[in-house]
């Protein structure tokens, strides 16, 4: 599986203003690709407070995946036992994915440190929208997921949505699978 952003599609036109074509929504199995692809996750607006949704995905994936984390807020010194970092060029590496828990104001800016950094995916969590960002994004060579949930759509991929209450659809005796 490689982990390169998709390309245009035969509709679509690359130009000089879009070199990697239009941003369109990764489908459910581009989507599974990237997760399993991605070493390391940087959750960017991490907050040290248990009730925010940050917190959640950050508690899920720490029990449930093997990225390694960063937590990116330049409010939080540690959070979870793990150093909090002020930016993505605080970072020791550079994350394979990079999720956004920031206003759709600031995901283009953060399209634009993502991509200095050498992020390869740029995710921006539910309920977030910004076309703007998704295509900027993509512009700079990223791939580009918003409006999804990483702590669901991993779960959905992995057989464990089930802990957090939800109907996964799956009927199997065989054990959750953990990234490996």
């Amino acid at each position: 599986m490689t982990s390169a952003p998709q390309t245009a599609g035969p509709a679509e036109t690359v130009t000089a203003e879009h070199p990697h074509g239009t941003w369109q929504e990764p489908d459910a199995a581009r989507r599974l690709q990237l997760l399993r692809s991605a070493k390391s996750v940087a959750i960017v607006g991490m907050s040290d407070k248990p009730a925010r949704a940050s917190y959640f995905v950050a508690t899920y994936l720490t029990s449930d995946s093997s990225y390694r984390l960063y937590y990116v807020n330049p409010r939080i010194s540690e959070v979870l036992g793990e150093p909090g970092y002020a930016s993505l060029q605080d970072l020791p590496e550079a994350p394979d994915i990079v999720v956004a828990f920031r206003r759709p104001d600031d995901l283009p800016a953060l399209a634009e440190e993502a991509a200095e950094v050498g992020a390869k995916t740029l995710w921006v969590q539910l309920g977030i929208h910004s076309e703007d960002a998704m295509q900027r994004a993509t512009d700079l060579g990223l791939n580009a997921v918003q409006n999804r949930c990483i702590k669901i759509e991993h779960g959905r991929f992995h057989g464990n949505l089930h802990l957090g209450g939800f109907d996964t659809g799956v009927i199997s005796a065989k054990r959750q699978q953990l990234d490996a």
